[in-house]
C-alpha cells in the first residue's frame, strides 16, 4: 500500500531524523507520537508527496489516495458549510449540478429531438449518480458534521463566516465523507470539544482504509491506535499496540539498551586491559592485534534517551484568597439578538479545579471570559472574592504575542526582571541558548504556546482560567501543565478536549448548556455516573436543554447497540481476512530479513580486508547478488497479498453493509 525505506530529512544545518522505514498495509491505526519539533509533522508530509525525502525512498501503490488534514487549512469563502463538504465526493457533486441543468433545460425545451437528447443523457447522469451513492451522500456529509458539532443552521452558513476551528472541522468533515485509502491527520482534536472526540474516535474506528495520526491526546490513542510510531532523537521506533503497550514497551527497550551497553562496557574494558597489559609482548603480538581490531569494528551498543526535554516549571505560590473566589450574581450576557445566559448565578471557592463541560454553542467559552474578566456581563454583577488575583490564558494570548519581538524581548517586557531573570525563566519553558534570539513569528505553535504559558506565570495569581491549555503541547509538556496545576494551590478553571486531564486534575465539573451551569461537587467520573454518560449521553448540538434521564437511557441503548453492531461487522471483516492477514505478516517478516541479509552482505563487500582475498569476495559478491534477488521476490509477494487484502477488506466491508441493510 505505501512504504517508506531510510528517508531522511534536514531543516538547513539541523538533522530532523535518518534511516526512518515504515509500512502502511490496510486496516493500520498508526499513531505518531515525540516531542515537539521531533519531525512528525514534516513525516506526514513525506508520506502525503507535499515534501521530497532528502534521503530514501517512498513507494505508494498505483492510485492510492491520499487524504491529508494539516494543522492550517485555507480559506475557502463563496460556498456554504455543506458543499464545502461535498467537494471531494468523486464526482458526484458535478453530477448533481448536471443532473439540475439538463432538468432545467427539459423543461424549457419543445423539440421533440432535442428533448429526446435531454432524456437519453438524464438517463445516463442518473444512472451514474445511482452508481455513486449520489442519493446517500448528502445524508451521510450531514451526519457527519453532526458528529463534529455542526447543527442545522450553522451547515447552511457560508463557509468564510466561520472562526479558524470551525473551518478546521469542516476540512475535516470534507476529508472524512471523501473516504481516501489512506487518512493523514495531525493533531485532529485540537479544535473540537469532548462530544466531538468521542464521535471522531467511533467513526475512526471503523473507517476502512489506513490510518495515520499524530496525537497528543493519550485517550485519543489509546482508543484507536493498534501501533505506535515514536520519532524521537532523530530516530523512528515502532511498537504495537496502543499509548499505554507504547510506553510499557519503551520502559522494556531502555532497560534492556542499558543492560546491553553495561555488558558491552565491562567486556571493552577487559580487552583494552589485555591489550594495554600485552601491548609490548611479542608472542602475544597477533592476540593484541586481533584485539584491537576488533574493538575498531565494534558497533557500539547507543542507549535512547530515556527522558525527551519537557517543560520545568510551577505556578508561583499566589496570595491566599477568600473562601469565596468569584461570584456571578444574575448575569445576562449575549451577542446581538443571541442571548447565551439570561440571570446566571455561579459562586466558585478557593482551592476548587473546576472543569467546564458541555456542547458547542453551550457559552463555555462565554462563562471563563466572564469569570476571568475578559468579558463584561450586560447585567448582573462579577463579584471577586477578597484578595482574588485572576491569570487568563486563551488562543488569544497567543496570537496576542508580539510577532516582531524576539522570545526573551517578548518576556522580559512582561515581567519584573529585578525578581525574575527572564533566561532562565525561558529555560524552563525548553528556550535555551540561541532559541531566546528567535522573533516569535517564526515560532512553531507549540513554541508560541510555551512563551505564552511563560507569561503567565510572571505575576502570581490564586484564580487561573485556562482555555484549551494543552493544544500544540506534546505528552510530555502535557504530563508537567497536569503536575504543576495538581501542585497549585489556588482555585483553576478550565475548558479542555483533554479527557486525561479532566481526569486527573478536576475536582469540580460545572456542565454548561441551555443557559445555566450547574456545579457536580467530584470529579469527571462522579458527573459522568450522574448524568448518564456525561457528554456523549447528554451531547445537543443545539445547545438545548439537558434531556430527560428517560431519554438519556433510550439514546444511550441505541447507543450501545449501533456499536456492538459496528464492533460485530468489523470482527467479520477481521475473521473473513485473517488468512490473508496472516499471509501479509509472514511477507514482511519475510522482506525484512532479507533486506537485512542485504545490508549485512553490503557491509561486509565494504570491508577494506575482503579485497585481498579474491576468493571471498567473489562468494560474498555471489550471496550479495541472491540476497537482492530474494528481497525483490519478497517485496513483490508483499505488495501483491497486501494488494490482495486491501480489496479483500473492501469487499468483505462491502458486502457486510449490503447484509446489514437488507
Amino acid at each position: 500500500m505505501l512504504s517508506l525505506s531510510a528517508v531522511g530529512r534536514s531543516h538547513g544545518a539541523r538533522n530532523l531524523f535518518a534511516d526512518v522505514s515504515l509500512r502502511v498495509v490496510p486496516g493500520d491505526r498508526i499513531a505518531l507520537v515525540g516531542p515537539n519539533g521531533a519531525g512528525k509533522t514534516t513525516l506526514l508530509e513525506i508520506i502525503s508527496g507535499d515534501q521530497q525525502a532528502d534521503a530514501g525512498e517512498v513507494a505508494r501503490a498505483k492510485g492510492l489516495r491520499i487524504g491529508f488534514l494539516r494543522q492550517e487549512v485555507a480559506d475557502s469563502r463563496g460556498r456554504s458549510v455543506l458543499a464545502e463538504v461535498l467537494a471531494d465526493v468523486g464526482g458526484v457533486t458535478e453530477l448533481q449540478e448536471r443532473l439540475r441543468e439538463v432538468e432545467a433545460r427539459m423543461a424549457e425545451e419543445s423539440d421533440a429531438d432535442e428533448q429526446a437528447g435531454l432524456l437519453a443523457e438524464y438517463a445516463w447522469l442518473h444512472d451514474r449518480f445511482e452508481h455513486l451513492g449520489g442519493y446517500g451522500i448528502e445524508p451521510e456529509a450531514r451526519r457527519v458534521l453532526g458528529g463534529l458539532g455542526f447543527d442545522d443552521a450553522r451547515i447552511d452558513r457560508d463557509v468564510g463566516e466561520l472562526s479558524g476551528g470551525w473551518m478546521m472541522r469542516v476540512a475535516l468533515a470534507r476529508l472524512l465523507l471523501a473516504g481516501p485509502d489512506v487518512l493523514l491527520l495531525d493533531e485532529p482534536t485540537n479544535h473540537l470539544d469532548l462530544a466531538s472526540v468521542e464521535w471522531l474516535q467511533t467513526f475512526l474506528c471503523a473507517y476502512g482504509g489506513a490510518l495515520v495520526l499524530v496525537s497528543h491526546d493519550r485517550d485519543f490513542i489509546n482508543t484507536i491506535a493498534t501501533k505506535v510510531v515514536e520519532l524521537a532523537g532523530g530516530k523512528a521506533v515502532e511498537y504495537v499496540g496502543d499509548y499505554e503497550a507504547f510506553v510499557t514497551q519503551r520502559e522494556l527497550r531502555l532497560s534492556q539498551q542499558v543492560s546491553a551497553a553495561r555488558n558491552q562496557q565491562r567486556k571493552i574494558a577487559q580487552t583494552e586491559r589485555f591489550i594495554e597489559r600485552f601491548r609490548y609482548k611479542a608472542s602475544k603480538a597477533r592476540q593484541v592485534q586481533s584485539r584491537v581490531k576488533a574493538l575498531d569494528k565494534l558497533d557500539r551498543v547507543e542507549v535512547d534517551e530515556d527522558r525527551q526535554r519537557a517543560l520545568r516549571f510551577r505556578f508561583p505560590q499566589p496570595p491566599r484568597s477568600g473562601r469565596d473566589v468569584i461570584a456571578l450574581d444574575r448575569v445576562v450576557k449575549g451577542y446581538g439578538r443571541h442571548i447565551v445566559y439570561d440571570g446566571l448565578d455561579l459562586t466558585l471557592e478557593r482551592g476548587w479545579k473546576v472543569a467546564l463541560v458541555g456542547p458547542n454553542g453551550a457559552g463555555k467559552s462565554t462563562l471563563l471570559k466572564l469569570l476571568a474578566g475578559a468579558l463584561a456581563p450586560d447585567a448582573g454583577e462579577r463579584r471577586l472574592g477578597h484578595n482574588t488575583s485572576v491569570a487568563y490564558f486563551a488562543q488569544h494570548q497567543v496570537d496576542a504575542l508580539d510577532l516582531g519581538k524576539t522570545v526573551l524581548g517578548e518576556l522580559s517586557a512582561a515581567v519584573d526582571t529585578s525578581k525574575v531573570n527572564p533566561r532562565s525563566m525561558l529555560g524552563s519553558f525548553l528556550f535555551s541558548g540561541e532559541d531566546v534570539d528567535k522573533r516569535v513569528g517564526v515560532l512553531s505553535g507549540g513554541e508560541r504556546s510555551r512563551l505564552a504559558l511563560a507569561k503567565l506565570l510572571a505575576h502570581p495569581a490564586n484564580l487561573l482560567c485556562m482555555d484549551e491549555p494543552t493544544n500544540h503541547l506534546d505528552i510530555s509538556s502535557r504530563d508537567v501543565l497536569e503536575d504543576a496545576l495538581l501542585a497549585y494551590p489556588g482555585t483553576v478553571v478550565l475548558i479542555t478536549h483533554d479527557r486525561h486531564l479532566i481526569r486527573s486534575v478536576a475536582d469540580h465539573v460545572v456542565d454548561v448548556r441551555g443557559g445555566q451551569a450547574v456545579i457536580y461537587p467530584g470529579d469527571y467520573e462522579y458527573f459522568l455516573s450522574k448524568t448518564g454518560g456525561g457528554e456523549r449521553a447528554a451531547a445537543n448540538p443545539d445547545g438545548d436543554a439537558a434531556e430527560s434521564r428517560e431519554a438519556v437511557k433510550a439514546r444511550e441503548g441505541r447507543d450501545a447497540a449501533a456499536k456492538r453492531t459496528e464492533a460485530e461487522r468489523r470482527n467479520r471483516v477481521y475473521r473473513a481476512t485473517k488468512d490473508l492477514r496472516l499471509k501479509v505478516d509472514a511477507a514482511e517478516r519475510d522482506l525484512v530479513a532479507a533486506e537485512a541479509e542485504v545490508a549485512e552482505l553490503t557491509k561486509l563487500l565494504a570491508d577494506p580486508e575482503v579485497y585481498g582475498a579474491p576468493d571471498r569476495a567473489k562468494e560474498l559478491a555471489i550471496r550479495h547478488n541472491a540476497a537482492k534477488d530474494r528481497a525483490a521476490s519478497h517485496m513483490d509477494d508483499w505488495e501483491r497479498l497486501a494488494g490482495e487484502l486491501e480489496a479483500a477488506t473492501q469487499l468483505e466491508a462491502i458486502a457486510q453493509n449490503g447484509r446489514a441493510r437488507s
